[in-house]
């Protein structure tokens, strides 16, 4: 039976940590990415609800 070399014991785990760190480093910017563009949906909506609002009742909408 014939054992690993050495290198083997430097490279697995420093390839492992690169993915871990490159994986943080990847997945922290794609939710940070998709937080802000769910702020802006977010101001988006309330602009548009804010101007129908200030718009005043629409004329073909039905009496209440």
């Amino acid at each position: 039976m014939q054992f690993p070399t050495t290198a083997h014991f430097i490279y697995i785990p420093a390839v492992l940590v690169l993915g871990i760190v490159l994986g943080f480093i990847f997945g922290s910017r794609a939710t940070r990415e998709s937080y802000r563009l769910e702020q802006q949906r977010t101001e988006e909506r309330a602009r548009r609800k804010a101007e129908r609002a200030a718009a005043g009742p629409r004329a073909d909408a039905p009496p209440e």
